[in-house]
């Protein structure tokens, strides 16, 4: 059974790295959370090291300029890891071909196809209507607040072709303030239903625990799984992300499962525990929210 805590202090000595989730953990996608941001600058200045790990389709440097915006300042955080940059990486390996069809916000998202360089012979990407495509590259839906069926219709004629989506962020929902947005992840969530192929980079699947992996690697630091303690409010993605790849996890029970664990600033037990039994989830840790 998960224990709950009411900071990250309580448990922070047993860990040396935090991979620490974005949306709904540090900020809401409007502002930063003081009392988050505060309690990792207070990890880093006792020696711990911070890698943020976000289902973001943006680059690492896309994500650091938003941070500004949103108040997080560069002393609560080392490094990144992105979604962004683990879809990109393989989007240039051609894993879904050359000529795609794209689905996001392209004022919010034309940094997912900007040059990546750390590849050998990168292919050539460009962007053309479905009829066309030889895959779809999925950032996010047009209109975040329709639903993900209106999709349904260019997702049938897509599987007939045989296309595989690319999905740059597997998050299905986020809360930016008070309002609550559908993601590329309850896209390609559709379409698998439909019988169509996505592939997946974000949390929880593998690919961005390797990335974040050598991002911490990069600092010049060794640090074993059982020294990392992954944070987040993603329950299907921050902690069943966690609990795949053996690290523990410390589940933000007032974001997304606010409602279902009756969390204002700590979680009802009860609530909680029935929550996490219907979802089959067993984090290491519960809180409130990040302090």
């Amino acid at each position: 059974m998960t224990q709950i805590v009411s900071s990250l202090a309580e448990i922070s000595t047993s860990y040396r790295a935090l991979f620490v989730d974005l949306w709904g953990c540090v900020h809401n996608g409007v502002q930063a959370f003081p009392e988050a941001v505060s309690a990792l600058q207070t990890y880093r200045a006792n020696g711990g090291i911070v890698v943020l790990v976000t289902n973001s389709p943006k680059p690492r440097a896309g994500v650091a300029t938003q941070l500004v915006q949103f108040g997080v300042p560069e002393d609560a955080y080392d490094t990144i890891a992105t979604s962004g940059d683990s879809a990109r990486s393989a989007m240039f390996r051609g894993a879904v071909g050359t000529n795609v069809y794209f689905m996001g916000e392209w004022d919010r998202d034309a940094g997912f196809f900007e040059p990546l360089h750390i590849l050998e012979d990168p292919v050539e990407i460009t962007r053309v209507p479905l009829q066309e495509a030889e895959g779809i590259v999925c950032c996010g839906p047009f209109d975040p607040m329709a639903d993900p069926d209106v999709n349904r219709a260019d997702f049938l004629y897509a599987k007939q072709k045989g296309l595989k989506l690319l999905c740059a962020n597997p998050d299905i929902v986020v809360d930016r303030g008070e309002t609550r947005e559908w993601c590329a992840g309850a896209l390609a969530r559709l379409y698998t239903e439909m019988g169509g192929e996505s592939l997946f980079f974000g949390k929880p699947h593998p690919p961005i625990y390797d990335l974040a992996r050598r991002r911490l690697s990069s600092l010049g630091v060794d640090i074993g799984d059982g020294e990392i303690l992954a944070i987040g409010d993603g329950i299907h993605t921050d902690i069943a992300g966690g609990m795949g790849e053996g690290i523990d996890s410390l589940f933000i029970s007032g974001g997304l499962a606010a409602a279902e664990t009756k969390t204002a600033t700590d979680p009802d037990a009860a609530a909680l525990s029935a929550y996490l039994d219907e979802e089959k989830s067993n984090p290491t840790y519960t809180i409130g929210q990040l302090r």
